[in-house]
């Protein structure tokens, strides 16, 4: 239990701090929301206490007074809370004021209760109620809320009706008692600028809407259940004038004090829900529409379920939908790794064979090079051409043996490459397996599309590819510039790499000289190897049709 209120009281303070919209990003925002809804249970049952316990001070009230107290604010804790028991409460304070006597207190009860079934889609009850109260006889405050809950329940009438002649009558209606709640309440009452700001905002006086809720934010303390709703006609305000990232803000800002206060009578997570997922992010759009229906549930009203239910039913489409695109995803994705590390493998056991195979030319090729080289010995100083012979066979020998290094420097090192790109997939294929079975196919797939991880590996295999071929070639480059004019020859920017047009002829060097195969090595078009190939050539000291023959004698002992 300690451990819960500990992390209720860190939600708490973390809510409390929150920065202004200025420098405090949308992200941010919806990572504290997340927090404030994993923390929901813990605060509702906080709030559930609370009303524990004023129930418990019900129980042993010594008098009616001390009753209508208790009930007052059993009403007040349940007001956005279950609206069933929020009614229940302010009936009993109108019974207790009619047995006190007091009528004109409870007419202002009426009052409140009128405004709270309207406001839960309980029309007609809300019109007899208002109908039982004899309006001579309330104060200044039982009047605002008259006129509140008349202007209330004709607005909400004639929104929800689909005929044009009663929905004309009804606004109207409400339009009288508007005026009548301006001419009775104070200029700077909440109510009055609410409802001057809703005006506002309809006429598309965009300016003077957000001059009215100015005031009412001024009023509303930071984190209460009144500033969710300032905040949250914020946010109406702000998308009506196509100021997104402002209106994104106030609608979190509105949802975080809703979650922090225990609210379930909520317009603003359903509303972020559909904000969401008209931005595409499906996924946190379910989960907050799915709390946003609990709440309404819990809260036991029409209007909201009314609401809710369109937007749940996209969101669970749109979500089923992308989870099965997900799966078919993460199902070529595995095949396609699968097929690469076959691939691979049989690679690997080619290389090993072609390996094995070179051995043991190699030795038969040296023990006829000694055999030739007896004969040689031999026949020496009488046969002159066979001289030459020989000289031409042992140089051919030395090529070789040349080639045969190069070919067990790269054979090591694409061994070397098979056994690291293994590592490499099997470390991807746990990965994979690890989000598959977190259900975390959003970044699972974020993680697969992106070209950053292809870009490094190949950067690794050139770097790899240069380091070899400068270990075999140490004075490659100065030799290669040897061959060019002074003007025309290549300036290396680090003594470890090579560039594009020197490694093209280094794989010319190594006797790779078919365009479309170093095309495919480099990752370049083969139009673009043949111009690096032709301009390096006119830049040769002697002449171009020779230069690639002297390129592959780099290196090779005179």
């Amino acid at each position: 239990m300690l451990n819960k209120l500990c992390t209720l009281l860190y939600f708490l303070l973390l809510c409390t701090s929150v920065a202004s919209a200025d420098n405090l990003s949308f992200d941010k925002h919806l990572s504290m929301l997340d927090s404030m809804v994993a923390a929901s249970p813990e605060i509702v049952a906080a709030y559930e206490k609370n009303i524990k316990d004023l129930k418990g001070l019900l129980a042993n009230a010594a008098d009616d007074k001390s009753k209508y107290v208790y009930c007052y604010q059993l009403y007040e804790r349940y007001k956005a809370f279950v609206n069933d028991s929020a009614i229940y409460y302010l009936q009993q304070c109108i019974g207790i004021l009619e047995q006190m006597g007091d009528r004109q207190q409870a007419d202002l009860c009426r009052a409140r209760l009128a405004f709270q079934c309207s406001s839960t889609g309980m029309f007609y009850e809300a019109i007899d109620i208002l109908q039982q109260i004899d309006k001579s006889h309330l104060s200044k405050e039982g009047l605002i809320a008259y006129y509140k809950a008349y202007r209330h329940v004709y607005g909400e009438l004639g929104f929800y009706t689909r005929l044009p002649n009663l929905q004309q009558h009804y606004y109207a209606k409400s339009g009288e008692y508007e005026k009548l709640l301006f001419a009775t309440a104070p200029a700077d009452n909440d109510v009055v600028l609410q409802y001057q700001e809703v005006d506002a905002l309809n006429e598309e006086r965009l300016d003077e809407a957000l001059h009215y809720n100015d005031q009412r934010m001024k009023a509303a303390p930071k984190g209460s259940h009144q500033y969710a709703i300032v905040s949250f006609y914020r946010y109406l305000d702000f998308r009506r004038a196509n100021r997104n990232d402002s209106a994104a803000y106030w609608l979190l800002e509105s949802a975080i004090s809703d979650v922090k206060n225990a609210v379930m009578d909520q317009g603003s997570m359903w509303e972020l829900a559909n904000f969401l997922q008209s931005e595409g992010n499906i996924k946190q759009s379910y989960r907050y529409i799915s709390f946003a229906s609990d709440c309404a549930n819990r809260f036991g009203t029409r209007v909201r379920n009314w609401q809710i239910a369109p937007i749940l039913s996209t969101i669970d489409k749109n979500y089923q939908a992308q989870s099965r695109q997900s799966n078919r995803q993460l199902r070529w994705l595995l095949g396609g790794i699968s097929a690469l590390t076959l691939l691979v493998l049989a690679s690997l056991l080619f290389v090993t064979r072609q390996r094995k195979q070179l051995a043991v030319a190699h030795n038969q090729l040296n023990q006829s090079n000694q055999e030739l080289s007896k004969v040689n010995m031999q026949l020496f100083d009488s046969n002159e051409q066979l001289s030459e012979l020989n000289k031409q066979l042992s140089t051919l020998n030395v090529h070789l043996t040349e080639s045969n290094r190069v070919k067990e420097e790269y054979v090591g090192r694409f061994l070397q490459l098979c056994s690291l790109y293994i590592d490499k997939m099997d470390t991807m294929r746990k990965t994979v397996n690890k989000k598959i079975k977190s259900h975390d196919y959003e970044e699972l797939y974020n993680m697969t599309r992106s070209q950053e991880l292809k870009d490094k590996e190949l950067e690794e295999l050139y770097e790899s590819f240069d380091s070899a071929f400068l270990h075999l070639f140490p004075n490659f480059v100065d030799d290669f510039n040897a061959l060019l004019r002074p003007e025309e020859r290549i300036v290396q920017t680090g003594k470890e790499r090579l560039n594009t047009g020197i490694r093209i002829f280094a794989l010319i060097r190594l006797g790779i000289d078919d365009s479309s195969k170093i095309a495919e090595f480099l990752h370049y078009s083969v139009n673009t190897i043949y111009n690096y190939r032709a301009r390096i050539k006119n830049g040769a000291i002697s002449d171009r049709e020779n230069f690639e023959r002297h390129v592959k004698e780099i290196g090779m002992p005179k």
